[in-house]
């Protein structure tokens, strides 16, 4: 077996096949919050992150404790990076353009990258009125020559409308993408973590998204309580049938101030290992269709805003090993799915 050969479809083969120069995302918070969020921002899903997953080269306002473990202690923490949910419009395209710029420096100096994906990735990013995701799309598009247009938001933040309006840009990107959360395929468990729609509700949304043609990237928690691999294949088995472009495969990991670390704590579930998670994710690879591209198999919180685990494989370490583990026991991103022919050659 060539030492290069990597049993499921890499986000990174995937971008160098179709643009043959390095390529990387460019992730902007566009000031969005989330219907399943109060007003005061408290709320939210039971995991989820209160600052919306905000790139981490954007988190300016929390650089002097950026590479630093979680201490135990949120309070020298701020509870939201620098940009306000609260914002006029102006304000945010403003705040967007210069995370634009900001971000272009940091990948073009790191990565060397040479082709630019415009990625709104915090919070819900379709959760505005139209006017003003028109507004705020069409301005940060301006500011620099990018290939595609990638949106992260919620099922019960997708419409008719704006899912028109997303794929209107098809004629200015090379792609239109949305970013989908399903993290589960079971309404129990997405009540459990009070998710505020069921698989349902999804499918809907995911319907009305793939009839525009605007391709789609499903994100997966793997571990959550309650769940095993009945559970995982489950849900492996829901996303195949939908056959989305990408996948987001996420370990279960806690950040600080979230209902799931304070039932953690109480010691009501356990969080799976780095091994345990190793084999969800091939449990999963195994169980949907070969053309499949997977974009994240491990969860990037930054440390210093991650409560638990304490102790996890690094992320390349992980990736490695699961290659290694999956090429030693004969197994691949397919093997099981309905829509798998034959081995991959």
């Amino acid at each position: 077996m060539d030492n290069s050969y990597i049993p499921y479809i890499t986000y990174t083969s995937y971008l160098k096949k179709k643009y043959g120069k390095p390529a990387y995302r460019v992730g902007v918070d566009g000031g969005f919050t989330c219907p399943n969020r109060n007003r005061d921002g408290s709320g939210g899903c039971a995991y989820c992150d209160e600052t919306g997953a905000v790139a981490a080269y954007q988190r300016q306002g929390e650089s002097s404790i950026a590479g630093t473990p979680f201490s135990g202690s949120s309070a020298v923490i701020p509870k939201s990076c620098s940009y306000s949910r609260l914002s006029s419009l102006d304000e945010r395209k403003d705040s967007v353009r210069k995370q634009i710029l900001h971000a272009r420096r940091f990948l073009e100096k790191r990565y060397r990258s040479e082709v630019f994906l415009l990625y709104f990735q915090a919070f819900s990013s379709t959760f505005s009125p139209l006017r003003e995701l028109e507004e705020i799309y069409t301005d940060a598009l301006k500011v620099m020559d990018f290939r595609e247009l990638i949106v992260s938001t919620r099922p019960d933040c997708i419409s008719p409308s704006n899912a028109r309006l997303l794929a209107s840009y098809k004629n200015q990107v090379d792609d239109v993408w949305v970013e989908l959360g399903l993290q589960t395929a079971s309404d129990i468990t997405l009540s459990r973590i009070s998710r505020g729609h069921t698989a349902a509700q999804f499918t809907d949304a995911f319907k009305l998204l793939r009839d525009q043609g605007i391709k789609l990237s499903v994100h997966l928690i793997l571990g959550l309580p309650g769940e095993g691999y009945a559970d995982i294949a489950r849900t492996a088995e829901f996303l195949a049938r939908l056959h989305p472009e990408a996948v987001k495969l996420h370990n279960l990991h806690l950040p600080i101030r979230t209902r799931l670390f304070d039932e953690y704590q109480l010691g009501e579930f356990t969080i799976p290992s780095a091994e345990r998670h190793l084999s969800y994710a091939v449990h999963v690879l195994e169980r949907i269709p070969d053309d499949i591209i997977i974009q994240r198999l491990v969860t990037d919180t930054p440390g210093h805003r991650l409560a638990a685990p304490k102790k996890f494989m690094a992320k390349r370490d992980f990736i490695d090993t699961l290659s290694k583990n999956m090429i030693n026991v004969n197994t691949w991103q397919g093997k099981f799915s309905k829509e798998a022919a034959s081995e991959p050659q």
